[in-house]
């Protein structure tokens, strides 16, 4: 484990990424970029389950922690990758605070929460650790939640309330969506969401996280109180780089006679 949890609650800022190419090559080259975290994308990512444990396993030897985002919060999604060794999980779509706490069941094992007990699973050491795992994985598994429902702004101080939901995380795509003002993220509407959103956190001591895309808007989601800090994605950096010098191959064939 990379202790992101623990580093969350002793207030540092945790840089990362999305991963969502469903490659263990991409995830090893992001893991050894330099990143505090990243997230292995299984709700609108290109792999299955199957390619999140490769991407685990590429990561491991990195600094990188693996966050995976889960199609829902069925239970059945959350703990199979736990056990495949996932550090974190985020869950899309938090509509209220039943929602919130189905998540956070499915982290951990009784009288914790409701987490299937298996043995010989990747994140026990095959069976060799799991008396260690089930005594930390409490204060290790970070619980992520997203905010990008109208109906979660009603029901914030709530969900921040809940113990082992660790991080409300933004996702400003859709909740500039669902408030009628996609990709305004300079609305007033929106950033008074994203305020209230970390107002919340705050005050139950719990983390927010956001994602973007433009580095220069660092300092401004910083300055916000915003702790765990993505910018981009695995398949951005391939489409970027390529993009890019074919255009600069094109500009040096367009001069050459």
């Amino acid at each position: 484990m990379k202790n992101l949890k623990k580093r969350l609650k002793a207030g540092e800022t945790l840089n990362g990424c999305w991963l969502n190419l469903g490659s263990s090559l991409t995830a090893e080259i992001v893991g050894q970029a330099g990143f505090d975290w990243v997230l292995i994308d299984l709700e609108h990512g290109a792999g299955s389950e199957k390619d999140a444990l490769y991407q685990l396993q590429a990561l491991e030897h990195t600094a990188a922690g693996a966050i995976v985002r889960v199609e829902s919060a069925e239970s059945q999604r959350i703990h199979r990758v736990l056990d495949m060794g996932a550090e974190g999980i985020m869950c899309p779509k938090i509509g209220n605070p039943a929602d919130a706490q189905k998540v956070a069941n499915g982290l951990h094992y009784p009288p914790h929460g409701s987490r299937g007990v298996a043995k010989m699973v990747r994140a026990t050491g095959f069976a060799q650790n799991f008396n260690q795992y089930y005594q930390e994985s409490q204060e290790t598994i970070l619980g992520v939640v997203q905010i990008e429902t109208v109906d979660v702004l009603n029901h914030l101080d709530e969900v921040a309330a809940i113990e082992n939901v660790d991080v409300l995380f933004i996702g400003p795509a859709d909740l500039s969506m669902e408030l009628g003002i996609f990709g305004q993220f300079d609305h007033p509407r929106f950033k008074e969401a994203l305020q209230e959103t970390v107002n919340a956190a705050q005050k139950a001591g719990k983390a927010t996280g956001i994602l973007f895309f433009n580095p220069d808007d660092y300092q401004r989601y910083h300055d916000l109180g915003i702790r765990l800090i993505a910018c981009g994605a695995d398949a951005t950096f391939v489409a970027d780089g390529a993009r890019n010098l074919a255009k600069k191959l094109d500009a040096f064939r367009s001069v050459i006679k």
